[in-house]
């Protein structure tokens, strides 16, 4: 299905709104993971929106370009994207992490647009090669884009599957780092530094674009980019701010893993206005 291609502020917007629906779910659960969640809006929803093909009414459609959330903690993000394009009614954000809820506090399957199950972190590169080697046995054109965050690729496993992603020559991966610089135990540069992140990457064959992860013009330049490489997967590294949107939350280690309290989720709600 080809997305209708919406504006810069169009997706901001958008963007604004999820960040509204990430908050109200996670108060009225009372658990979940705010920081990582609000720092990748902007990237997922200008993917959903005006990059990705899908057919929320035909989940398992054949051509679908296949989206994969290896920190499936962030997936309150994921799930309000995935309500706003039509795969599930909105109305059920509100029963996140809840018993017999399809909104479980880490992807699975039974959400409608959830092509495989995430949660323990490292795998989900693993996962988006396997993917990508299937669309070429199978010879489809279908890209596979996967959301990692910076603490996550301190894993063993990611490097394992960016080595055999550029061994392979899969161009047809895009790989989306949320580098928001913090992970649940501190700075990342603290726990394990990561840096130089691009030549890293470069060094494992890949193409790397460094951009600016809340501007919404970098960000649509970077996924067309990425279409354009046809002998190597890419990786676009976005410089984030953990809890983007929310003054309180920005930065802050402590909302990796806390769910806002009601009297901070009216405060929140109030600056996403």
């Amino acid at each position: 299905m080809a997305n209708k291609q919406l504006t810069i502020e169009e997706l901001e917007a958008k963007a604004k709104g999820i960040r509204r629906l990430i908050i109200q779910m996670l108060a009225k659960s009372g658990s979940g993971h705010p920081g990582g969640s609000l720092s990748a809006a902007d990237l997922i929803t200008a993917l959903y929106f005006n990059v990705l093909r899908f057919n929320p009414r035909d989940p398992r459609w054949p051509d679908r370009d296949r989206f994969h959330m290896s920190k499936g903690h962030c997936c309150p993000l994921w799930y309000a994207v995935l309500a706003q394009t039509g795969y599930f009614p909105e109305e059920k954000l509100f029963t996140l992490r809840q018993l017999g809820s399809i909104l479980q506090g880490h992807p699975d399957r039974k959400t409608p647009g959830v092509e495989s199950a995430s949660g323990s972190l490292g795998q989900g590169l693993s996962i988006a090669l396997g993917m990508s080697l299937a669309a070429r046995i199978d010879k489809k054109d279908y890209r596979v884009y996967v959301l990692l965050g910076d603490g996550e690729i301190q894993e063993g496993n990611i490097w394992e599957a960016a080595m055999a992603s550029g061994h392979f020559g899969c161009s047809n991966i895009c790989a989306i780092l949320d580098a928001n610089g913090c992970q649940i135990d501190g700075r990342c540069e603290d726990i394990m530094g990561l840096e130089p992140l691009a030549a890293k990457w470069q060094a494992f064959g890949w193409h790397v674009l460094e951009i600016n992860g809340h501007d919404m013009r970098q960000i649509l330049a970077a996924y067309e980019q990425a279409k354009t490489i046809k002998d190597k997967p890419t990786i676009i590294i976005a410089r984030t701010v953990k809890g983007k949107g929310v003054s309180f939350m920005e930065g802050v280690v402590g909302f990796h893993g806390r769910a806002p309290t009601q009297e901070e989720a009216q405060r929140a709600l109030k600056e996403l206005e």
